[in-house]
């Protein structure tokens, strides 16, 4: 085959190749603004982010509940409305999601437009173009304070202290926080008594108390067992 044939042959494949990718661009482009209509009929507050982890898009009924506009929400304006002490811990469940391409789901503090703060649980899960290629994540919020109501709420300083126990120390705390003695704690955990008892007098000096009482308490604040 000639030169000038290979060429010819390799610029029409080049433009072949051109013109589909601006096919699928299209497509791409229908089925975001078919999803886009949407979203913005959903009375669900519904979220998305780009490949970046920055928020691209939230619907009217996000801009509703916030009382905010999508200039301000977008990219990294909607941590501004989660409480403060939620901040951390629901930025670093989002991006560990996010990097680890896996769905998440959790619960924080978001503020209303009428600046209260009200629980809410957000899902998400990674989301990609027809071609496979990874889009970024898309997601739900809902508001769940009627359910969190009358719910225990952990004690956060508790909670800290009580997971730098050991484990073995944590299961030792919990069996005796449900009324167990030493030696049924022991003989539960397959141990001996002296071990136990040796588990107990350190939980005791870690927790900073010196009766069983108070490692109940302790147990309780924590959410380990129920009040």
């Amino acid at each position: 085959m000639a030169a000038g044939t290979q060429l010819d042959e390799l610029t029409v494949l080049k433009r072949r190749f051109a013109d589909l990718q601006t096919q699928v661009e299209q497509l791409r482009e229908v089925g975001e603004r078919q999803f886009r209509r949407l979203a913005d009929d959903c009375p669900a507050m519904i979220w998305t982010s780009g490949p970046d982890a920055g928020c691209d898009y939230v619907n009217p009924a996000w801009l509703q509940y916030r009382g905010r506009t999508a200039a301000e929400e977008t990219g990294g304006g909607w941590v501004e409305g989660l409480h403060p002490d939620d901040r951390d811990l629901c930025m670093e469940t989002y991006l560990r999601a996010f990097h680890s391409r896996q769905p998440f789901r959790m619960q924080f503090r978001l503020q209303r437009a009428d600046e209260s703060y009200s629980w809410v649980e957000s899902a998400g899960a990674p989301r990609h173009h027809a071609n496979g290629q990874f889009a970024g994540f898309m997601g739900t919020v809902a508001d769940v304070t009627d359910r969190k109501k009358g719910m225990f709420i952990p004690d956060a300083e508790s909670v800290r202290i009580v997971f730098a126990l050991t484990e073995r120390e944590r299961q030792v705390l919990v069996l005796i926080a449900h009324g167990k003695s030493t030696k049924e704690a022991a003989a539960q955990l397959g141990i001996s008594y002296k071990t136990t008892d040796s588990h107990r007098s350190r939980i005791l000096e870690k927790l900073g108390v010196h009766e069983t009482a108070s490692m109940v308490r302790y147990a309780i604040r924590a959410g380990l067992v129920e009040p």
